[in-house]
């Protein structure tokens, strides 16, 4: 009887599956249903927590006071992330899963190796910033549509007059860092990675998933080096079976950026032209070091051999 009952478990099927969809097709549906759930929330947040403030009497003036209250607006965005990226998607896993949890699905756990992997993410996201910038350099290069260079051009505005201020440094660590080093990766690395392999692979879902992740931050003018840190938290992710080392490593990459901006926001915020590139010799440095940790982390992993 025992016997048959794990025999039958191994059947065990997804709603996905069940119906008959895709897990690919299921997990994109509710990622373009997030953004937009994140994004109105995000909104009725901001004005709502301007009217409760009394920075303004109606909606209408939310345009005229928002680059003076963009601390409220980091406040609705991390609202947005957390109820939609995190929770939401923590729930709307249970259509892709199959006779596990959704942790385990997820791959939110920690193991005996997870603090090497964690370890080691967090290194190469530091020692991969020379190569982010040549390939921030290249993406500028790339013909972009002017509407799309201008909204990433305000974006930063908002982000140098916001940081420039005093006290600013621990809060911009917590919305821009933190928030996002957990909702974004629950969505993409835990949710997205997980359902694309399900129906590719791995391979080809960690490049997937990382140009969808690139996609979704509506910044072309910055495409390539989103993807490829997207590609590289899905690696990490896929190699220690955990998601907290991408957890780490999306933390280290944006909180270094706040406290670069803090400090030196005319180096954070400089135009990216040959001038203001690292030297070709820190490329290079940049490029062995990302392999050798990248080798280490391959053959730390339990996974490599028994899925490619």
């Amino acid at each position: 009887m025992a016997e048959q009952f794990s025999s039958s478990s191994d059947y065990i099927q997804s709603w996905a599956d069940r119906n008959g969809f895709a897990h690919w097709a299921v997990a994109l549906i509710w990622l373009v249903v997030a953004f937009v759930l994140f994004q109105v929330v995000a909104g009725f947040v901001f004005v709502g927590l301007l009217l409760a403030s009394g920075g303004i009497s109606s909606a209408a003036d939310v345009a005229d006071i928002m680059m003076d209250r963009l601390d409220l607006m980091f406040i609705g965005n991390s609202s947005g992330q957390i109820l939609f990226l995190g929770l939401a998607t923590f729930l709307i896993v249970k259509l892709n899963v199959a006779g596990e949890s959704r942790q385990n699905f997820l791959r939110f756990r920690w193991k005996e190796d997870t603090a090497l992997f964690t370890g080691l993410s967090a290194l190469l996201v530091v020692v991969v910033q020379p190569i982010i910038l040549y390939l921030g350099h290249l993406n500028s290069l790339l013909p972009i549509p002017e509407t799309f260079s201008d909204l990433q051009a305000s974006q930063y505005e908002m982000f140098e007059q916001f940081l420039k201020q005093d006290g600013v440094m621990w809060f911009g660590l917590l919305h821009i860092a933190l928030v996002p080093a957990f909702c974004e990766e629950i969505l993409f690395r835990g949710y997205i990675l997980r359902a694309f392999e399900k129906s590719w692979g791995i391979i080809t879902a960690i490049v997937i998933s990382g140009i969808v992740f690139g996609l979704f931050h509506i910044q072309l003018t910055n495409l390539l080096p989103l993807a490829t840190l997207g590609m590289f938290f899905a690696g990490f992710t896929w190699l220690s079976a955990s998601l907290w080392p991408a957890i780490a490593a999306h933390f280290i990459n944006n909180g270094s950026a706040v406290v670069l901006a803090t400090f030196y926001p005319d180096l954070a915020f400089a135009d990216m032209t040959p001038e203001t590139l690292p030297p070709l010799w820190m490329l290079i440095v940049s490029i062995v070091l990302t392999g050798f940790i990248s080798y280490t982390m391959i053959k730390q992993s339990k996974f490599v051999n028994q899925t490619l």
